[in-house]
């Protein structure tokens, strides 16, 4: 892997992130406040998840 494929990965997780917002406001901003209302175990578990999924698709795909 070389180094434009780190700053694509990068772009991509960019664009990724920034679709909700720019689409809808309101219900990003929803979004966000509820996920500060949960525990500090619960955002660990998610962003277990979010990890196991990224891993396995990585493997998927490579």
């Amino acid at each position: 892997m070389d180094s434009s494929t780190f700053w694509l990965a990068m772009a991509l997780v960019l664009i990724v992130e920034g679709f909700m917002p720019f689409v809808s406001p309101a219900t990003w901003r929803k979004t966000f406040l509820q996920v500060l209302q949960l525990s500090d175990g619960q955002l660990r578990f998610f962003g277990l998840c979010s990890l196991m999924a990224g891993v396995a698709l990585i493997w998927w795909l490579a």
